[in-house]
């Protein structure tokens, strides 16, 4: 099922029905071990969209977050760490890279809270004194406040590689601004796990036309999920 949020509005679509209900607190509704089955049980009390015309998929959704944080997780597939070693610009530095692609801990930084994030359609920053900024897709988690993965959403991690680039100890200020992360539309909270072949597929259009394409199965990244 998705959840999409918008205000104290919470629409949920769920076999090709939509549901609907006014006044929720967000963080109560989806920070539950077991979500699928919690939700599932609370559709009743929900209403019922006999119009699917009235749901606007391509909505200007919230971004589906509260209170909570959003983290990133750096370096996971080989084509990341290729690609931040021949960037980096201090010789060493390029090392650090390497040692965390293989490292027992992951690479693990603070990114947003919701306040720097921006929903579907929205506007993500880029900074006035960085000359190369990417946007990153991400898969990104849900992770419940017992450590379970409930859900999964789409992020897009904006990135100053200028600065990154010149020192891996800048990764904050080429990380963390106002409307540097972009999640949604939704939340994606299925019955069971993602399977490895599920790709992720990044498209960047310009005046109507495509410029980049291009995608990658999440089997690639390094380590699992949990």
């Amino acid at each position: 099922m998705k959840l999409y949020k918008k205000d104290d509005n919470v629409f949920i679509v769920h076999e090709n029905i939509i549901y609907q209900k006014s006044g929720l607190c967000w963080d109560h509704l989806v920070n539950r071990k077991n979500l699928f089955q919690h939700l599932k049980e609370e559709l009743k009390d929900f209403n019922i969209l006999k119009n699917s015309a009235d749901f606007p998929f391509q909505n200007a959704w919230d971004a589906p977050i509260v209170s909570q944080e959003i983290w990133a997780s750096g370096v996971t597939y080989l084509k990341s760490r290729e690609a931040r070693m021949e960037e980096s610009r201090v010789e060493e530095g390029a090392n650090f890279y390497d040692l965390v692609y293989n490292a027992e801990r992951p690479e693990l930084f603070f990114k947003a809270m919701a306040q720097r994030t921006v929903g579907n359609l929205g506007r993500v920053n880029i900074r006035k004194d960085s000359t190369w900024n990417v946007p990153e897709p991400e898969l990104t988690l849900f992770i419940s406040s017992e450590g379970t993965i409930e859900g999964y959403t789409v992020g897009n991690d904006m990135s100053s590689r200028s600065i990154e680039g010149e020192n891996p100890l800048y990764l904050p200020q080429a990380k963390v601004y106002e409307g540097c992360a972009s999640i949604g539309p939704c939340l994606y909270v299925p019955e069971f796990s993602l399977e490895n072949h599920v790709e992720i597929k990044m498209v960047i259009a310009r005046m109507g036309k495509v410029i980049y394409s291009d995608c990658i199965s999440i089997g690639q990244i390094k380590r699992s999920f949990h």
